[in-house]
C-alpha cells in the first residue's frame, strides 16, 4: 500500500472525499488515514492549499474516529506547510480545552480506563508543538489552563490500579510536558513539570524513569527550570550507579551533562569518570567527549583539567578521539602556569605498567616541549625521560613513532647530554630503512640535523612551539537557553536570520592540506558547536536561489559550472576525504570591464551552521576584464545535514552604455551529505548480513519511480559511482540489480550505508532502497539519489 501509482491515482480524490459533507464518518476516518499513509510515502505529490482550511475544521467533528484521524493528518501536514495549516492552532486548543477542563463534557462518553480521549489529547498536544505559543491572549490563556489542568490531574490519586490507566494518563502528561518545554516561556509551568518528572526518577517502571530523564534533559537547558533540575542531582547520580538498564543509565549521563554548571562541575565530572570505568562499551566514546567538554568548559584550575583528561586516557584510552588529546596539548602550550605540572603528571602516567598509546602521544609531545621543567629532579632526568619514552617506542603505531622521533630531536636541543643516545636511535636500520616513508624520512633528516647543525641553529629550529591561536569555542559560548536537539535549533533559526558559518579569513593560496596543524587545533567543543561570525545574514527559506533548478545534477558530479550568464561564469571543483572537504571556486569575468567590489560570502543557514563548518580564503575585490580568479573553501562535516551552503556574490561593473550595474545573486553550493562517503568493499554474504541487521523501519527508506532517461548500464554505474559509495559486483543474486556500500564520515561518528537499486526495464521503473545505521540519513540519501535516473 502507498505505492507511487496509488498516490498518483488517489491524491486528488481522497481530499475531496474527506471534506465532503455527504461522506459518512467511517469513510472520512478511512480517507484521512489513507491520505496520511500516502503523504508519508510521497509528500511531494500533495498540494497544500486547496483543502487546508476545510481539513483543519475536522478538528471540530463530533465523531471520535474522524477527529482523531484528522488530528494525525493535520499534525503531519503542518510540518510541511505550517503557514497553510496554522488555522488548526486555535481549533486544537479549543478542542483540547473541552476535553481536559472540568467545566466541559466533550467526548466524556469516550474514556479509556477513566482517562477521557487520551490518544486525541496526545495528538492535539503534538500538533501544537509544530507552532510557537499563540499570540492571541485568550487562546494562550486557554492553553495554559489546559496544561495546568493536566499537571493537576497527574497528582490526583489513580482511579484504577490497571496499568492501562497509568499508561494513558502518563501519555497525556508527557506530551503536555513536551509542549511546555517547546513553549519555553512559562517559568511556573516549567518548574512544575520538572517537579512532576522528579517523582518518576525512582519509579519502579523502567520506561517512566527513562522518559523522565529524557524530558529533564530538555528542561535543564531552559534558564527557567535549570535550577529546579539540579535539585534532583543526587537521585540522578544514584540512577547512574544502581540502574540496571543501560539505556536509562545513558539518559542519566545525558542529564548530568545538560545540568552541569560551575557549581557542580567537579562532582558531576568525578561521578562520570567513576561510571566510565564500568560503562557499557557502546556509550564510552560519547561519555569521553562529554567529560572532556565539561572539564574544559568549567575549568577554573587547569591542573584539574589536565588531571581529568589524563584520567580519561587511562580509563578509556581506546575511546579518546584525536580532538581530546589535541585539545589538552593546546591548553598546556598556551598556559605557562600549567606546563610544569603537566610535564610531571604525564611523566608519572608513563611510568605505569599499562600505558595507552594516546598517553604516549600526549607524554611525548609535552615532554618534548617542557621536559626541562622536571629534568632537575633526579627521578626524572633527561636520560630517564628519554629511556622511558623509548621503552614504549616499539609497541606503538607508525604515527606515534613519528611523533616520538620529533620528541627525540627536541631532546637534542633541550638536553645536549642525550644527543648520542638519540643519534643511535635515528641511525638504527629499523628506522633508516623502515618501509614507512614518513618514519624513514624523519629518521634520516633528524639524524643529519643532530650531526650537522650547530647549537644555535638547533635552538632556532627546535624552539618551543608558539601559543596556538585561541579559537572561541561555540559550545563554551552557548547560552543556557540553547536547545540540544537539532530540530529545536532549526525552529529557533527560522525565527531569526542565520549567521554565516565562516568569515573570509587569510589562508593558504593552495587547496587545504588535510594533515595541517590548523585542522588539529580546533577546540574539542567545536565537535558539537557552531563556528559563526558576523557578516552577511541569509535564510534559505527567505532568499531567491539562482541555481535552485539545476543543483540536483551535481549530486553525482564533483566539478561543473554552477552559473553562467553574459557577465560571469561560476565553476567549482570538490574534493573530500573522510569528514573534510575542499571546494575550489572559479569566477570568470566575461565582460570587457572589471568587476569592482567583488564579494563572495558563504552562509550556512539554520541548523546547517551547527552541522557544517566552513572557512574560506578571501579574494581580491577587483576582477580584471577577461580574467578568472580562484577561491578555496574548506569544510568540516560535524554531523549529518540536509541543507546546502549558500554563496552570495556581489559586484558592480560598467555596461556598454557606460551605466553602473549591480550584480547580487545567491547560489547553492553543491555540498551534500553524500559527498562525505568512503567506498567500502563487501562480499555478498557480508552485504546481506549487514542488510538484515539494518532491518528496523526507521533505518530504511525506499522510493519507486519512473525512469527519466534511458536505462543504460554504463550510465547507471557512472551515477552510482559518482554518488560516492562503492559499486559492488557479483553481490546481488539478481544480476540486473545494483548494490553499493559506503561509510559517511562526520566529525562525531561514522554512518554505515547500504544501497540497492532494482531496475525494471520492461516497466521502465526503478525501486531504490537505502538502509543506514543513522535513521536521519536514509530519507535524505533516497531523495538525493532518487532524482538521478
Amino acid at each position: 500500500m502507498g505505492s507511487r501509482e496509488m498516490v498518483e491515482a488517489f491524491c486528488t480524490d481522497l481530499p475531496k472525499l474527506l471534506v465532503s459533507g455527504e461522506t459518512i464518518d467511517f469513510v472520512k476516518q478511512s480517507a484521512a488515514l489513507c491520505i496520511l499513509k500516502l503523504f508519508r510515502n510521497s509528500p511531494d505529490s500533495f498540494q497544500p492549499g486547496e483543502y487546508a482550511s476545510r481539513i483543519v475544521h475536522l478538528l471540530n467533528d463530533s465523531h471520535m474516529g474522524v477527529v482523531t484521524s484528522a488530528a494525525s493528518l493535520i499534525e503531519a501536514l503542518s510540518k510541511k506547510w505550517p503557514e497553510e495549516y496554522k488555522g488548526a492552532v486555535p481549533l486544537a486548543i479549543s478542542r483540547l480545552s473541552r476535553i481536559v477542563t472540568a467545566t466541559y463534557t466533550d467526548l466524556q462518553d469516550y474514556t479509556y480506563y477513566f482517562v477521557p480521549a487520551p490518544w486525541l489529547c496526545v495528538k492535539l498536544l503534538r500538533l501544537l508543538q509544530n507552532y510557537p505559543p499563540p499570540d492571541d491572549p485568550s487562546n494562550k490563556a486557554r492553553l495554559l489552563e489546559c496544561l495546568e489542568g493536566i499537571l493537576n490531574k497527574a497528582q490526583d490519586a489513580p482511579k484504577s490500579k490497571k496499568v492501562q490507566h497509568s499508561n494513558a494518563k502518563n501519555a497525556v502528561l508527557f506530551e503536555a510536558i513536551a509542549l511546555i518545554i517547546h513553549m519555553d516561556s512559562e517559568p511556573q509551568l516549567l518548574v512544575r513539570a520538572c517537579n512532576q518528572l522528579g517523582t518518576f526518577l525512582s519509579h519502579r517502571e523502567t520506561n517512566l524513569r527513562y522518559l523522565a530523564l529524557e524530558s529533564m534533559c530538555l528542561l535543564a537547558t531552559s534558564e527557567f527550570s535549570h535550577d529546579a533540575v539540579k535539585k534532583h542531582q543526587e537521585t540522578i547520580i544514584n540512577s547512574l550507579k544502581t540502574e540496571r538498564d543501560v539505556s536509562v543509565r545513558q539518559r542519566a549521563v545525558d542529564l548530568l551533562y545538560a545540568m552541569c554548571d560551575r557549581s557542580n562541575a567537579n562532582q558531576i565530572v568525578a561521578e562520570m569518570l567513576t561510571y566510565l570505568e564500568t560503562a557499557d562499551y557502546s556509550i564510552r566514546e560519547e561519555m569521553v567527549l562529554k567529560v572532556a567538554i565539561l572539564a574544559e568548559k568549567y575549568a577554573t584550575d587547569y591542573t584539574w583539567y589536565v588531571d581529568v583528561i589524563l584520567k580519561l586516557i587511562r580509563i578509556a584510552g581506546d575511546y579518546v578521539s584525536e580532538e581530546v588529546w589535541y585539545r589538552v596539548i593546546q591548553i598546556v602550550v598556551n598556559r605557562e602556569d600549567v606546563q610544569g605540572y603537566a610535564a610531571k603528571t604525564v611523566f608519572e602516567a608513563l611510568q605505569r605498567p599499562a600505558c595507552h598509546e594516546n598517553m604516549v602521544k600526549v607524554g611525548g609531545y609535552i615532554l618534548g616541549e617542557f621536559g626541562n621543567f622536571i629534568a632537575g629532579d633526579e627521578r626524572s632526568t633527561a636520560k630517564i625521560q628519554f629511556e622511558l619514552l623509548h621503552s614504549k617506542f616499539h609497541l606503538c603505531s607508525i604515527t606515534t613513532r613519528c611523533l616520538l622521533l620529533t620528541t627525540y630531536i627536541k631532546f637534542c636541543n633541550l638536553f645536549p647530554e642525550v644527543k648520542p643516545l638519540v643519534q643511535q636511535v635515528f641511525q638504527t636500520d629499523h628506522n633508516l630503512r623502515n618501509p614507512d616513508a614518513e618514519l624513514q624520512q624523519r629518521s634520516i633528516e633528524y639524524l643529519q640535523m643532530a650531526k650537522l647543525a650547530s647549537g644555535d641553529v638547533l635552538a632556532t629550529i627546535l624552539e618551543v612551539m608558539p601559543a596556538f591561536p585561541e579559537k572561541e569555542s561555540s559550545l563554551l559560548a552557548k547560552l543556557k537557553k540553547s536547545k540540544p536537539q537539532l530540530e529545536e535549533i532549526e525552529r529557533e533559526e527560522k525565527e531569526k536570520r542565520a549567521k554565516p558559518s565562516a568569515v573570509m579569513s587569510e589562508g593558504s593560496t593552495s587547496l587545504v592540506d588535510y594533515d595541517s596543524a590548523s585542522d588539529n587545533t580546533a577546540t574539542l567543543a567545536d565537535v558539537f558547536g557552531n563556528s559563526s561570525a558576523p557578516g552577511l545574514t541569509l535564510n534559505s527559506d527567505e532568499v531567491e536561489i539562482a541555481n535552485k533548478a539545476d543543483i540536483s545534477k551535481f549530486v553525482t558530479k564533483s566539478n561543473a559550472i554552477l552559473w553562467e550568464d553574459d557577465y560571469i561564469q561560476v565553476g567549482c571543483k570538490l574534493e573530500t576525504r573522510n569528514n573534510l572537504g575542499r571546494l575550489g571556486m572559479f569566477y570568470g569575468n566575461k565582460t570587457s570591464q572589471p568587476f569592482n567590489k567583488f564579494t563572495p560570502i558563504i552562509t550556512c543557514p539554520g541548523a546547517l551552521a551547527v552541522q557544517l563548518q566552513a572557512q574560506a580564503k578571501p579574494v581580491e575585490p577587483l576582477v580584471a576584464a577577461g580574467t578568472q580568479v580562484q577561491q578555496l573553501i574548506n569544510f568540516v562535516c560535524v554531523q549529518e545535514f540536509q541543507k546546502m551552503p549558500i554563496m552570495n556574490i556581489k559586484f558592480t561593473f560598467t555596461d556598454r552604455a557606460g551605466a553602473i550595474q549591480n550584480f547580487d545573486k545567491n547560489f547553492y553550493l553543491p555540498l551534500f551529505i553524500s559527498k562525505f562517503f568512503e567506498p567500502t568493499s563487501m562480499t555478498s554474504e557480508q552485504f546481506f548480513n549487514r542488510w538484515k541487521s539494518l532491518g528496523a523501519a526507521s533505518q530504511e527508506a525506499q522510493k519507486i519511480f519512473a525512469a527519466q532517461s534511458p536505462m543504460e548500464t554504463a550510465t547507471i554505474e557512472t551515477k552510482l559511482k559518482g554518488f560516492g559509495a562503492n559499486l559492488l559486483t557479483e553481490v546481488d543474486p539478481n544480476p540486473d540489480n545494483y548494490v553499493c556500500a559506503g561509510i559517511i564520515h562526520t566529525q562525531t561518528q561514522q554512518i554505515g550505508t547500504l544501497i540497492r537499486l532494482e531496475p525494471n526495464k520492461q516497466a521502465k521503473m526503478y525501486r531504490l532502497t537505502i538502509r543506514s545505521s543513522k535513521d536521519t540519513v536514509v530519507q535524505t540519501l533516497v531523495d538525493l539519489l532518487g532524482n538521478q535516473f
